[in-house]
């Protein structure tokens, strides 16, 4: 009797779980956990779905390749996730707030492609450079934080529709006033992530590079005269300066003409192109887009 007993008790825990599991894998939910490329930070946005984080990218490494084989909208559709790379660092577009919880403009834009996409949210933070080899390695899906089109990019990916247009600005010492516009970089030593589209524009006017990871790596830099400017996405100074206003430094001068962020993917996944295109159309007809550039930048920024 205790045999039976004991079989027909195990057969209805396997039975329960069974359903459970079903129950879990159907439905569109959102939400959103962290975890770490290499040279990156692990922070916890969700704790309730943190322990996903692992098994998450596990199952992506065995599913997608470098090279985009396969329809990578269908894999992500099935899994229910979408991974998304992210500094977590770069205020106001991705960054920790008081509780630690990772927002930011382009975190709830990445969260609204995934819920149109029926698939929830999961972002994977790390450096700059460690986002696009996470991408290319298929640990991560697509990176959203303010990337831009460039020659070199558009050897490996293809790009969404862009979702802003925002003028570079340039940052000196406040009792800096030799600096006033690009053509003033000639010669300059210029505060910038050595791969990011930032830095290659300086570099593209004269400056010479010094490597930084963050912009208050770049401020320090400027205020202990180790560089004398660091050009960025204006709408990333006024931020700055608006959190830290008793930093003796100035914005010297804008770009002329403006720059746009897009959402790279791996060549050969047109379909999550499209999906992701629509998606953002779809925000930009509901003024979805144009509510959180003001929550964030405090202007529209969304439209030429």
């Amino acid at each position: 009797m205790k045999t039976t007993k004991w079989i027909l008790t195990a057969a209805a825990v396997v039975l329960a779980s069974g359903l459970l599991a079903g129950c879990g894998s159907n439905g569109s939910q959102t939400g959103t956990t962290t975890a770490a490329l290499t040279g990156g930070t692990t922070a916890q946005a969700g704790a309730t779905e943190t322990n996903n984080t692992e098994a998450n990218n596990t199952e992506a490494d065995s599913t997608q390749t470098a090279s985009g084989e396969g329809d990578l909208l269908a894999q992500i559709q099935e899994k229910g996730v979408i991974t998304i790379g992210t500094e977590g660092t770069y205020s106001p577009n991705s960054y920790h707030d008081e509780s630690g919880k990772l927002v930011g403009f382009d975190v709830e834009v990445a969260e609204k492609i995934a819920e149109k996409l029926g698939v929830r949210a999961e972002f994977v933070e790390s450096k700059w450079d460690s986002l696009f080899a996470g991408m290319d390695s298929g640990r991560i899906d697509i990176v959203v934080n303010e990337v831009e089109v460039s020659e070199e990019r558009k050897e490996k990916y293809d790009f969404s529709a862009p979702y802003t247009y925002i003028h570079g600005a340039l940052l000196v010492a406040a009792d800096n006033d030799e600096i006033q516009g690009v053509e003033d970089l000639e010669g300059k030593r210029a505060a910038q992530n050595l791969t990011s589209s930032w830095g290659q524009m300086a570099e593209s006017y004269g400056a010479e590079l010094v490597g930084v990871d963050s912009m208050n790596q770049s401020v320090e830099l400027l205020l202990t005269g180790r560089a004398d400017v660091t050009l960025n996405a204006e709408t990333a100074f006024y931020d700055f300066m608006k959190n830290q206003p008793d930093q003796a430094v100035k914005i010297a001068g804008m770009t002329d003409s403006t720059t746009s962020s897009v959402i790279p993917v791996r060549k050969g996944n047109e379909s999550l192109v499209r999906a992701i295109d629509s998606a953002l159309e779809e925000m930009r007809e509901s003024g979805e887009l144009a509510e959180l550039s003001v929550k964030y930048f405090g202007e529209d920024v969304t439209t030429q």
